[in-house]
Parts: C-alpha cells; structure tokens; sequence
C-alpha cells in the first residue's frame, strides 16, 4: 500500500511533467500555428514576460498579507484561563515565499545585464521552438551542457574532468546524429538552438552572481528580470514585428481564442518554476535531472504522434543518446560535489571539535 509521502512524490513528479511538457506544446502552437497564433514570436514572448511579471505582483501581495498572518500569534484559550498568556505561531503559508515586490531603480540597474541575457535566452528559445520539430527541440537545444562547463572554466576558472569530457562527448554525438537523423532539419532553427544553449548557459552562472542583488530571493529575481524584458523587448518588436501585429488587428488579436492560448502559455510559464523546486524538495537534484530526462524523452515520442514527425533511427538514436549523455552528465557533477563537500567536512571536523 503506497504511502502518503510516495503519493506525494508521485503527485509532484506528475505536475512537473504535465506543467513543462504543456509549457513546450503550447509555444509549439503559439510559435509555429499561424491558424491560432500570429507569426511575432518577439510579441508572443513579451507577452508571457507580462503575464510572469503580473503574477509575480499577485504572488508578492498574497504572500506579504500570509506573512502577517503567519507573524501574529494566537492566545491559547487553556492558559488564558489561568491567567498567562501563551502564543502559538499560524502554520507557514504556501504563499509566504513570495516576497512583497517593491521595485528598486537601483537593483533593476544591477540585474539589466542579467534581463539582456534573459531575453536573448527566451527569445532564442523560441525561435528554435519555431523553426523546428518539437521531436528535435531537445536534441537542437543540447548544447546547454558543453556551454556550461566552456563559460564555467571561462568565467568562474572551473576546471573539468575527463568524466565531464567524455559526457560531453556523449552529447556532441548524439547531436550529430539527430542533426543528420533529423527529416525537416532547419539551419536556422538549430542555430537558435544552439544560441539559446548559450544564452542559457550564461543565465544559469549570472543568476549566481545576481541573487545576493536580491536578498537570494528567486523569485524577487524573476519579477525583476521579467519586468525587465518586457520593456526590452518593446522597441524590439517596433522595428521587427509592427508589421505582423498591424496585420493581425482584426483577425488574431480579436481572438479569444488567440488570447486564451497566450495567457495559459504565460501562466505555464511562470508555473514551471514552482514545480521544479517543488521536485527537486520532494526527491532530489539527481531524481530531479532523471525525471527531466525521462520526461524529455516522452515529449520527443510524444511529439511524433502529435505533430506527425517522421521518425528515422538515427533521429530516435540522436534524441536518446543527447538525453543519455545529459543524464550521466548530471550524475557525475552531484557525485563531484557530494565529493567535495565530504572532503571540506573531514578537513574542518579536526578545527570543530577544538
């Protein structure tokens, strides 16, 4: 008989599945489906900055009213009786992670080159998204992990392993063959891809450096990057997209339709940064990286039956060999640093115990 806590587990690894893979279909359809979508994904994406950006707002007040709830004390009636006064303090509140958002002209200058970052990512993101098949999304965006250990060593002077270089390997390899294994192979989808490694790669190791900025609040640094980027991207879609969006005035942009699917894209979008803290707090960050892996192999399979993608052996070979590479990647990174901490632990052990 399953257990509460097995239930939850299985409950929270079900959402994280079901909000990211929804998340990557939709964009699918907002991005590439001219029958419901327009063809503006700089104005689609700024969208969805909006909507995180409103969300983050709601959040950041529900959550200061749950944090004074949860500050105020409740008298105990059995010992009110008696004449002393015990408090007991309210259950912490869900909502209470979110911090008030008060925004900082001074902080938002700080996290900009971070917001230029993050919009190239997003924007990147979903060009590849675009122009290219949702079975080859995950094999044309591969890249991410090779970006990170060139910009770790780059930037940070963090040296690799032959473990590491030999993952890499493992995925350079299996992007090659999906690349040649790949029907409706697109250049320029796979350079957005490609680019969008990069910009993810230099997201994930300036986000380090910008949490301090905000307390160490992620999502204090989610309002403001999103907050941000929509205002970058305005004069972006001005000069590349005004035509489009004149275009779809009286046809798409009249749509509740239209509408709907972007809002629910948005919220998607704000909802996977929930759940992915949410799996990796219930099981681990090496359960985390398996669920994704696993789940990105559904979406690739999922998409060829959806989308009507031909599959080739190469293609499957390609998707299963990037994932594969991915996951032995992430092992052999939790394993070094389950390493390292054991060997600061020995070292300081002798210094505690004095």
């Amino acid at each position: 008989m399953a257990t509460e806590e097995t239930i939850y587990v299985a409950s929270v690894v079900s959402l994280y599945w079901f909000v990211s893979i929804s998340m990557v279909y939709l964009n699918k359809v907002l991005m590439s489906n001219e029958g419901i979508s327009i063809s503006a994904p700089l104005f689609v994406t700024w969208y969805q900055c909006m909507i995180t950006t409103l969300i983050c707002w709601l959040a950041g007040k529900c959550g200061e009213r749950a944090s004074q709830r949860q500050s105020r004390n409740v008298i105990s009636p059995d010992e009110e009786k008696g004449g002393s006064i015990s408090k007991i303090p309210i259950k912490s509140s869900f909502l209470s992670q979110f911090p008030k958002v008060d925004y900082s002209l001074e902080t938002a200058l700080r996290v900009f080159p971070l917001s230029v970052i993050f919009v190239c990512m997003i924007t990147f993101n979903n060009l590849c998204l675009k122009w290219v098949e949702v079975s080859f999304y995950n094999v044309a965006r591969s890249f991410t992990i090779v970006f990170n250990v060139i910009f770790s060593f780059a930037i940070l002077g963090m040296p690799s392993s032959c473990k590491t270089v030999s993952c890499l390997m493992i995925v350079i390899a299996g992007f090659l063959m999906g690349s040649v294994g790949e029907i409706n192979f697109s250049v320029k989808g796979t350079i957005s891809g490609i680019m969008s490694s990069v910009f993810v790669s230099l997201n994930s190791i300036f986000t380090k450096k910008m949490l301090p900025v905000v307390d160490d609040n992620h999502w204090r640094l989610t309002f403001y990057n999103n907050s941000i980027a929509s205002l970058l991207f305005i004069p972006l879609i001005c000069y590349f997209e005004s035509d489009v969006i004149m275009a779809a005035v009286d046809k798409q942009l009249v749509s509740s339709y239209f509408w709907s699917f972007m809002t629910l894209a948005g919220f998607f979008g704000f909802s996977i940064g929930i759940v992915t803290v949410l799996q990796i707090k219930a099981t681990s960050p090496l359960t985390h990286n398996i669920s994704g892996t696993a789940k990105a192999a559904l979406q690739s399979l999922g998409a060829f039956y959806i989308w009507g993608n031909e599959a080739t052996f190469l293609g499957v070979a390609g998707i299963f060999t990037v994932l594969g590479g991915s996951l032995i990647y992430a092992y052999v990174k939790i394993m070094d640093n389950r390493k390292k901490q054991s060997t600061l632990s020995t070292e300081t052990a002798p210094i505690a115990s004095k």
